[in-house]
């Protein structure tokens, strides 16, 4: 049976029928493909628009000739069973040269830093990126995990926190073969490992205050409840 013997009673329905019915096909084609990260079928197409499947089939073919004819930037395609749009291929280029430069030019002060410290420490959790640099990198993190340069490399074995690592694409945009090619840490630079230990290190216990000519100054005496200090006196008098 045919899109367009289908009864009625078996076109998509929803709880929105009667507002999208009222939208225009074409449009309401465009903006639904515009969002779309995965070919769509003309089935889901007709159930997400609201109108019948034969009649988004053919306004597909309509606007995918349309586009071809006008020679716009991008193209809609009829691949893996489904529609998508697509960058024409005679200007991939210049979407292939915004995404990589726009990437470079957008990385901060603080994604480079903690990508450094990633690359230098790594396998290394959250945790101990904003110990190192002091402040919350939940979101740095975030970011350079989106840009492809950091990756998950399983779980602390301790403390169960997820672990990062620099990826392949990382050499790829260092120039670099290997992680052993990575340069040497400026000789005055601190050592992470000597900042890593005062972070961690355990409280020192209080000492005594010095006074000016060397000599510790005595500790206060603990203070003491009204009613034995009373006690105190009384004795002191009777003795």
């Amino acid at each position: 049976m045919s899109d367009a013997n289908l009864p009625s009673s078996n076109l998509p329905r929803g709880p929105h029928e009667l507002e999208l019915e009222m939208l225009e096909l074409r449009p309401a084609l465009e903006a639904v493909l515009m969002v779309a990260d995965q070919p769509l079928d003309h089935l889901t197409l007709a159930q997400a628009v609201g109108h019948p499947p034969i009649d988004v089939q053919e306004a597909l073919e309509a606007l995918a000739a349309e586009y071809d004819e006008q020679e716009r930037g991008f193209e809609l395609r009829a691949i893996a069973g489904g529609w998508r749009y697509y960058t024409r291929e005679n200007v991939a280029a210049a979407v292939e040269r915004f995404v990589l430069d726009g990437q470079q030019a957008r990385l901060t002060q603080a994604a480079l830093e903690t990508l450094a410290v990633v690359a230098y420490r790594q396998p290394i959790s959250r945790s101990r990126i904003s110990a190192i640099r002091g402040v919350n990198v939940d979101g740095v993190v975030r970011t350079l995990v989106t840009r492809g340069l950091i990756e998950e490399a399983g779980q602390d074995a301790e403390s169960g926190a997820l672990l990062y690592r620099t990826t392949s694409y990382f050499l790829e945009r260092m120039g670099l073969g290997s992680l052993d090619e990575m340069p040497e840490i400026a000789p005055m630079l601190p050592e992470l490992d000597e900042m890593e230990d005062e972070l961690f290190a355990p409280a020192s216990p209080p000492t005594a205050a010095v006074d000016p000519e060397g000599t510790p100054e005595p500790e206060p005496e603990p203070e003491v409840e009204p009613a034995e200090a009373d006690d105190d006196v009384d004795r002191g008098a009777h003795a």
